[in-house]
């Protein structure tokens, strides 16, 4: 590849990582509720969920998506059921206990790579990094092997980022108010994303 190619798809990488969306606040959730190693696993689901996404896309499913109205109004109302659900959860979690620690436990590996796939901004992200930057004919798959690689590296350091800044949200919430207060927020955030679906 040539060296003129790797920092605008870097660059469009993390900003597509980086940037608050549905991933990014349950992640948020998630370190400040279980610790960053406990949310380890759906850290390196949403990377690999994102690869996924993208093989998916340069395999053809973006024009399968872009062709099938039905298909993208099944996603919409699918995303922002489990979106919805998600805040929900979210915001009424409460505050961290022994008792609720034996419980709840953050998203599961095939959880986070599944999310991916009614996850609207992935989707975007997917169907844009694909079509603006693979290249054609012969170096394609060369193309789509290095921005799939660099899409999830970019990815887990920004989803690392993210769970991190959680563990030091949770780290200031003392209280059960505090925390009451702080997953209404998240969850809230977390349904609003709905509003990317249908804009």
């Amino acid at each position: 590849m040539e060296m003129q190619w790797w920092g605008p798809v870097a660059a469009f990488a993390l900003v597509c990582t980086i940037t608050p969306g549905p991933n990014n606040l349950m992640l948020t959730s998630a370190g400040a509720r279980f610790g960053l190693r406990r949310t380890l696993l759906h850290v390196v689901g949403i990377s690999a969920g994102t690869g996924l996404m993208l093989l998916a896309v340069s395999l053809g499913l973006g024009e399968l998506f872009a062709a099938q109205p039905m298909v993208q109004s099944a996603l919409r109302w699918i995303g922002s059921a489990y979106l919805l659900w998600l805040g929900w959860l979210i915001a009424r979690a409460g505050a961290p206990s022994l008792a609720q620690e034996a419980r709840g436990k953050p998203m599961a590996f095939h959880q986070a790579v599944l999310f991916q796939f009614v996850n609207p901004k992935a989707w975007m992200m997917s169907l844009s990094a694909i079509s603006s930057f693979t290249l054609a004919g012969e170096a394609y798959w060369g193309s789509v092997t290095w921005l799939i690689a660099l899409f999830c590296l970019i990815c887990l350091g920004s989803c690392l980022t993210w769970a991190q800044f959680g563990v030091q949200v949770g780290q200031l919430l003392k209280t059960p108010l505090s925390w009451r207060r702080f997953n209404g927020v998240m969850g809230l955030l977390t349904a609003a994303c709905v509003l990317m679906i249908w804009r």
